[in-house]
């Protein structure tokens, strides 16, 4: 299976992430190219069976670069794509509560409004990974290569 991968990194986590899904995936006998989103043309992307889109979060949503380049993205209906994000780990409040799943939702809407871009243009959602980024800048959480490894699984699987 022939996979594209683009990334909107940062501080360098995303492109952790990619770069560890590429080598599983291609241990796994796939044809897998890496791309940060500034060395590409989202209207030219070259030809796959699967796209994989990874943002880090910004303020609760993907980097502006990662919205622009998906609102520009000229892919056929019915093509499939996977996302990752790398987004800010949930913390405590000050009376050491931690926020619920629904919480997390309503103020992370990293995924959800790369879905909503992608799947306007009628592409089909295969799979998603969200990693925990610890501090602003780094590093990833302690599991983020098992997370990694599950995400490669399912798209293996497919």
């Amino acid at each position: 299976m022939r996979i594209e991968i683009y990334h909107a990194s940062k501080y360098g986590n995303g492109a952790m992430v990619a770069e560890e899904l590429r080598k599983l995936l291609d241990e796994r006998g796939n044809e897998v190219s890496v791309s940060h989103i500034k060395d590409v043309s989202p209207k030219a992307l070259s030809p796959a069976d699967l796209y994989i889109f990874g943002s880090p979060g910004r303020i609760g949503k993907p980097i502006g670069g990662m919205r622009r380049f998906l609102s520009k993205v000229n892919l056929p209906a019915g093509t499939r794509y996977a996302l990752f994000s790398t987004e800010a780990a949930p913390r405590p409040d000050k009376n050491g509560r931690m926020p619920t799943e629904e919480e997390i939702a309503k103020w992370q809407r990293i995924q959800p409004l790369m879905d909503e871009a992608l799947q306007a243009k009628g592409l089909e959602k295969t799979a998603a990974l969200k990693v925990y980024v610890t501090d602003l800048k780094g590093p990833l959480e302690e599991s983020w290569r098992k997370k990694v490894e599950q995400l490669a699984g399912s798209l293996a699987a497919d």
